[in-house]
């Protein structure tokens, strides 16, 4: 049986039902606001970078972020569907992410810096993965 390749794009129109789905898929929807379509639509319309895996056309993975494409980069979702996970989609969409939101970084001038904050349940995904762990962040939600 041969598997279909993943193809990896920046896209800029994604559908708020897909992502929704992917969303289930991934286990990452008991953490957004799935149940308010406007409030998706708008989290999509707003986020300034998304990038998606697919697979046979079907979205299995998708990183949606906030970026100035100069000095930083937070990556609000990333979300591989269950049955897709551990072939190494997450890495690359975080990947892809970073090349992506650089476009506007000189090569060897100054970094990027790109973040993004672990769902409980993913905490031991991330160092594995080769990201760094921080102790230096903040919520500022209930200010």
């Amino acid at each position: 049986m041969v598997s279909m390749p993943v193809v990896y794009a920046v896209e800029t129109r994604l559908r708020t039902a897909e992502f929704i789905d992917v969303l289930k898929r991934s286990g990452l929807a008991e953490r957004r606001p799935i149940d308010d379509p406007a409030r998706i639509e708008a989290m999509l319309r707003h986020a300034n970078l998304i990038v998606t895996a697919r697979v046979g056309g079907l979205l299995v993975g998708v990183a949606r972020s906030v970026t100035d494409f100069a000095f930083c980069c937070y990556l609000s979702d990333l979300a591989v569907d269950a049955a897709h996970q551990g072939r190494g989609i997450g890495k690359r969409l975080m990947r892809e992410t970073r090349d992506a939101a650089s476009r506007g970084v000189e090569p060897g001038r100054w970094p990027l810096r790109c973040l993004l904050l672990s769902a409980p349940g993913a905490m031991s995904y991330y160092p594995q993965a080769g990201l760094t762990p921080l102790d230096n962040a903040f919520d500022f939600t209930t200010l």
